[in-house]
């Protein structure tokens, strides 16, 4: 059977994902929904044409990556889309250290795990589709653990691209800017980001959309809105201690 897994499924892109997906992957013959909320993974199922099989569970339990793995056993992993992840914002040392170090083992550990996991399921012709970020492409202050995790995601990733090239087997690293999603309710919690990102923001529906034709085109980056593709640019040829330190300045100024 034919398998599209979509983690972080119950809201935002991954809930976006499974919507848009549905429309145009009619050879997949089920797809698995998995999050914590099993309410929004029974709502989504519903609303899709599919046959839908759902995983409300926490996966950054060990237990739960032993489940995935066990469930996929006789199955084949067409598309993997791993969208699970959370950032906050504000100083490093003021944060929970709970919530510091879940970042790191939702974007980071629970994903790598994810991944090797479910890659002996994969077959010539599979796909991933690894939600990073823009926030990758440059060290943040106030945003600190959860840039760098996405850093991680994204260096990941476009290596694991290459390793699998020769199996058939595509990797497609997906970095917006902000986007119009939950996200930023929980990740002002406890800080904001700087005002001029908001300028920057585009919908979930853009955002997948350009993930899809670039999957299917087996690019290895996704790179949403012109901004953005300016501010990677930027990140490229500036040096980062000089962008740091203009950051600072503009968030002092409440820019």
């Amino acid at each position: 059977m034919n398998i599209i897994l979509i983690t972080g499924a119950s809201s935002g892109i991954g809930m976006e994902f499974a919507l848009q997906m549905d429309k145009y992957f009619k050879h997949v013959d089920e797809f698995w929904l998995v999050a914590r909320s099993r309410d929004r993974l029974e709502e989504l199922g519903k609303a899709l044409g599919h046959r839908v099989r759902i995983f409300p569970m926490d996966i950054t339990k060990p237990e739960n990556m032993e489940i995935l793995e066990a469930a996929v056993a006789k199955h084949v992993i067409r598309i993997l889309v791993n969208c699970a992840g959370y950032g906050m914002m504000g100083s490093f040392d003021r944060q929970e250290l709970k919530t510091a170090v879940g970042m790191i083992r939702l974007n980071c550990e629970a994903l790598t795990e994810l991944t090797h996991r479910m890659i002996p399921h994969m077959k010539r012709g599979s796909r991933m589709i690894q939600m990073a970020s823009s926030a990758a492409f440059l060290p943040q202050q106030d945003f600190a653990v959860y840039a760098a995790s996405k850093s991680y995601v994204l260096s990941f990733s476009r290596a694991l691209g290459e390793e699998l090239r020769d199996k058939g087997i595509y990797v497609t690293s997906v970095c917006p800017g902000p986007v119009d999603t939950p996200f930023f309710d929980i990740a002002e919690s406890t800080g904001s980001t700087l005002a001029v990102k908001k300028y920057t923001m585009v919908s979930a529906e853009r955002v997948v959309a350009l993930a899809l034709k670039d999957s299917y085109q087996k690019r290895s980056l996704s790179v949403c809105s012109f901004p953005i593709k300016t501010f990677r640019v930027i990140s490229k040829i500036i040096p980062h201690g000089l962008l740091l330190k203009i950051g600072g300045q503009m968030k002092r100024k409440g820019l």
